[in-house]
């Protein structure tokens, strides 16, 4: 489908700023994914499963990000990365000319593990860009089970049905990986998302008791991702549990889109989800609470930059990101947003938070915080973008 242009605000103003090589090499990989010659080379990637997958983890210009390698766009990129040299860096080409030299996040150590209970550590939990570790709590989801209902993006059956996870992580097996992964491999922070529970808690509780166990094991920040509780007593019972940051998915701006895309999760409207932002900011605090949400899906650039700034506003941190599509889910052949509809986007987003001062780096853990799935970061500091005009 065609993706709505920009109306309110230009792409590049006059006298404004220009992107950066930076801002605008990472941008387009995202969007158009990339070629490996070695598709071993670094920490394996994943194809199918829960998000982010179909990704490979690179380090461009000192930044680790997540670029789509297993997407049937991908498969066509003009980008094409060459194996690692003696030095740790291989060439990066666009059309057959280099651009610049990437580099690959090894294979982490607690992976080569297993649980007392001979379950592998990386059935549990698993390395996101450089140094994040990423558990889906419970790998089944009320919406999932009927496709009227799923999230049309969603493949989180898929690592399951695969045998590559196991459907619910107890909090001792998540607690010894956590462990092991901050002593061998440098671990910052941790991801606990969950499948949506028939409960009215949302998912809020398994985050409580696998958080609180995490904790008792090691000193390692924690976001929790889950849809918003109907309960907002759950935020204080999430924090006093040992999560440090809340993530509450948006994915899509617009009812109609919302509608379309996840049927069953839209009928937790956005006000709902606003209002549950507002509780989660002033038990979490400021920058402290996040959302995701999926560029490329149907959304207008002014739709999501209105959403923004009204997150913004309230002191959460809007982490927008380009869709790749995963494969085996209805939206497998659905294409990632351009560039030239990220960037301006991104742009944009980025000179609202820093008129905010609300940065991804004093967060203390999560998606925000790790960034390798968007550019949005390299925006938000500036990245040395230069004058243009």
């Amino acid at each position: 489908m065609k993706l709505p242009v920009m109306t309110r605000r230009s792409p590049a103003p006059a006298g404004g700023l220009a992107d950066s090589p930076t801002q605008l090499l990472i941008t387009e990989l995202q969007s158009l994914g990339l070629r490996l010659v070695d598709p071993s080379a670094g920490a394996a990637s994943r194809k199918g499963g829960a998000g982010p997958s179909d990704h490979k983890a690179i380090t461009v210009d000192g930044r680790t990000v997540m670029v789509p390698v297993h997407t049937g766009q991908s498969a066509r990129s003009p980008f094409l990365a060459y194996a690692p040299g003696a030095d740790g860096f291989g060439v990066l080409e666009r059309d057959g000319v280099p651009v610049g030299r990437i580099s690959f996040p090894p294979q982490p150590r607690f992976y080569g593990l297993q649980t007392f209970d001979g379950v592998p550590y990386w059935k549990i939990a698993v390395l996101h860009g450089a140094d994040v570790l990423a558990t889906t709590v419970l790998q089944t989801c009320i919406r999932y089970q009927n496709r009227a209902t799923t999230c049309q993006f969603c493949a989180i059956g898929q690592s399951l049905a695969a045998g590559r996870t196991v459907a619910r992580k107890t909090p001792q097996q998540l607690a010894e990986v956590a462990r092991a992964a901050v002593l061998l491999d440098g671990v910052k922070h941790m991801v606990m998302t969950t499948g949506t529970p028939n409960t009215t808690d949302r998912g809020a509780r398994v985050l409580c008791e696998s958080a609180f166990e995490v904790k008792g094991a090691v000193a390692l920040p924690i976001q929790g991702q889950c849809e918003p509780p109907d309960d907002p007593a759950w935020f204080r019972r999430m924090r006093d549990a040992g999560i440090d940051t809340l993530g509450m998915h948006l994915e899509a701006v617009e009812p109609e889109v919302r509608a379309r895309i996840m049927p069953g999760k839209a009928t937790v409207s956005v006000e709902a989800y606003f209002d549950a932002f507002g509780e989660a900011v002033g038990v979490f605090g400021r920058g402290q609470v996040s959302t995701y949400i999926l560029a490329g899906l149907g959304d207008s650039a002014d739709a999501i930059l209105r959403a923004c700034e009204r997150l913004v506003g309230l002191g959460v941190y809007p982490f927008v990101v380009p869709f790749v599509p995963i494969s085996g889910t209805p939206l497998a052949d659905h294409p990632a947003p351009p560039a030239d509809f990220m960037r301006p986007l991104l742009r944009e987003l980025g000179g609202m938070l820093r008129a905010a001062n609300l940065s991804s780096k004093d967060s203390k853990a999560g998606c925000g915080k790790c960034g390798a799935c968007s550019s949005l970061s390299a925006y938000e500091e500036n990245d040395g973008a230069a004058s243009c005009g």
